[in-house]
């Protein structure tokens, strides 16, 4: 445990700052080896850095724009035969009918190539990246998620570590499998007794006697693909021996499992509310004989390929689900703009304006937030994890709103299996379910920004151990405070946005600056037992999101002035109004979040569901009990 005792800063021409104690004890902080001088490893994640009350602007200003031009031809010369696929042969109320999809269908799908688009060509694949990914995942998602599903499910993360985590030889072997011979791959993660909590897997691999395989036993469940999966990722608890104790500790390793090694068998297809077409299905190993040159990655770090996998494909379903956004918007705009009620068209009136206003700042946002996260990885950045878990939760919640918006508009129409937005709808729900669930995907966000920030005031504990080595962050961070303390700002966007912006900009602004104060009072507050204030976890991820949306929007709208598009003006529209809204809820929340109020009522919230479950539900006098 380390303490940040009350410490007085050296005043400065404003006034001083007091820190109180402070104690951390469970961030895992980056230390220099080389040097006595504590460090924390830089990042360069806009999101992770507004916790720490800091403006790093690179990922999001100017709005990337990474694609050569001729990546974008070669990604137009893809649109045209993939929304030809899905106008001509794919049959997407059929296969949901059914249950499966047709064999003529998933042919085709492999002849366009679109079960290998980031594969290497040298391994049979399209070699796309993941701009160019997302903008086809786009095309997907406005016709038929559940055969995305059965398409993400082999190449988002069946393979994906390998192409991760592989060795060239796992590469060679396996890649041009998934690529052109039609074998299906499937990520296997989940158990009965894990699913959002992936540490208690209790799938078990023990090495052979003489360490040439290991032998596999255990099962998961809702294994998308799990039934017709050749190739598998799946992930095992193995025992292993610390080199430096010599105890022995169980760590989740990961393996590439064939299903022709033996002991590997599935159970029927689930039956499920939507994405009916693809196949889930639970996966047994008996006995399963595993190479010991299958292991994928190191020994002991299958959860840390899990996690990289998952944070590795977030953004495609923020891609996926802004094209199924698109769709439902074109679905309302054309019943509005030819609906007559009392005289006049849907489309005149305020309540159907207001609908269609929202559903599009909605998908606007989910498709800028999807873009600026695949650009930056295509640039080679590793610090997307923050914004790539905003993103999923954004775009899986928006596209739900969207799409029953969109049946509101359509009324009595759009509750009939005819519209198609009810099998959509059915679609839609398990994306806030799946690749972490939004209510995990909320703490992870608020717990890692306040861990970098918390690693950040440790540094500053350290620095004054030795002031006179470290006047320049000292006075650093006491001037940033004093700035904030006399209403100057912590950041300043202007100079990133369109003039036109500006006053916007500012608006964001001063969500980020009192985010940054909060977090602080915070974790001043409850020190290390933050990590189980979950209501209030909650309340700064909500605002995280809405900052993020209101940053990447300006961003973007603000490209589309400077490049006089045909676009701006309705873009910059469609940030200005997020803007107003993002803002308001996230000082709002932001403010809820440092209240002594707020937690009167959150007690009140775990004393009602305390009983609630005690009483296994309801617990209320009957209206006509005496």
């Amino acid at each position: 445990m380390w303490q940040l005792k009350t410490i007085q800063f050296a005043k400065c021409s404003v006034h001083s700052i007091i820190f109180r104690r402070l104690s951390v004890s469970d961030f895992k902080l980056s230390t220099n080896r080389d040097s006595k001088q504590f460090s924390v490893k830089e990042n360069e994640s806009f999101m992770a850095n507004i916790f720490r009350r800091s403006l790093v602007p690179k990922q999001v200003f100017p709005y990337p724009d990474v694609l050569s031009l001729e990546q974008k031809e070669s990604t137009c010369s893809l649109i045209g035969p993939f929304e030809r696929f899905f106008s001509e042969i794919n049959d997407a109320a059929q296969s949901d009918e059914s249950g499966k999809v047709d064999e003529k269908i998933l042919s085709a799908l492999w002849e366009l190539g679109a079960f290998a688009l980031q594969v290497p060509p040298n391994f049979g694949g399209l070699g796309l990246n993941n701009t160019q990914y997302g903008r086809l995942c786009e095309i997907v998602g406005a016709n038929d998620l559940g055969l995305g599903i059965t398409i993400g499910a082999h190449q988002s993360i069946g393979f994906k570590g390998i192409l991760l985590y592989g060795t060239p030889e796992q590469k060679e072997k396996y890649l041009p499998k998934v690529s052109t011979e039609h074998v299906y791959a499937a990520f296997a993660l989940t158990e009965p007794s894990s699913g959002s909590d992936a540490g208690s897997i209790r799938s078990r691999a023990v090495k052979s006697d003489d360490k040439k395989y290991y032998v596999l036993n255990g099962s998961k469940i809702w294994i998308s693909n799990g039934g017709i999966a050749d190739i598998m990722t799946v992930f095992a608890q193995t025992e292993l021996v610390d080199l430096k104790t010599g105890e022995k500790k169980d760590k989740v390793t990961a393996f590439i499992v064939e299903r022709s090694f033996g002991g590997v068998t599935n159970g029927p297809p689930e039956k499920k509310m939507g994405i009916k077409a693809s196949n889930t299905a639970e996966v047994y190993f008996e006995d399963v004989k595993i190479p010991i040159e299958n292991i994928l990655g190191k020994e002991g770090d299958g959860f840390k390929v899990a996690m990289n996998i998952l944070n590795n494909g977030r953004f495609g379903m923020g891609a996926t689900l802004s094209g199924t956004m698109k769709k439902c918007i074109e679905i309302a705009t054309s019943h509005a703009n030819n609906r007559v009620q009392f005289g006049q068209k849907l489309k005149n009136y305020g309540s159907i304006q207001e609908k269609l206003a929202q559903m599009s700042i909605l998908q606007y946002a989910t498709e800028s937030m999807a873009f600026t996260i695949s650009q930056n990885m295509d640039n080679g950045s590793q610090d997307y994890h923050l914004e790539a878990a905003i993103s999923k939760i954004y775009a899986s919640e928006s596209a739900w709103y969207v799409c029953d918006e969109a049946i509101q508009i359509l009324g009595g129409m759009g509750f009939m299996v005819e519209a198609g937005l009810e099998r959509v709808l059915r679609d839609l729900r398990i994306f806030r379910i799946f690749e972490g669930t939004n209510d995990i995907l909320r703490l992870f966000i608020a717990l890692t920004g306040i861990q970098y920030a918390g690693s950040h005031l440790k540094e500053l504990q350290s620095a004054f151990k030795n002031p006179s080595a470290n006047l320049g962050l000292i006075f650093k961070e006491a001037s940033k405070r004093a700035a904030s303390k006399v209403g100057l700002g912590g950041c300043d966007l202007s100079s990133h946005v369109a003039p036109e912006l500006q006053p916007y900009a500012k608006k964001t602004e001063e969500c980020i600056d009192l985010f940054g104060q909060s977090v602080e009072v915070l974790l001043l507050r409850y020190n290390k037992n933050i990590v189980n204030e979950q209501f209030i976890l909650n309340l700064l991820a909500n605002a995280a999101i809405d900052i993020y949306s209101m940053v990447v929007t300006q961003s973007r709208s603000s490209r589309a002035l400077n490049l006089n598009l045909p676009t701006a003006q309705h873009e910059v529209y469609l940030t200005k109004a997020l803007t107003i809204q993002a803002s308001e809820r996230a000082m709002k929340n932001i403010t809820t979040a440092t209240s002594r109020r707020h937690q009167n009522l959150t007690e009140k919230f775990s004393i009602i569901a305390r009983t609630v479950c005690e009483k296994d539900g309801v617990y209320s006098t009957g209206v006509i009990e005496v």
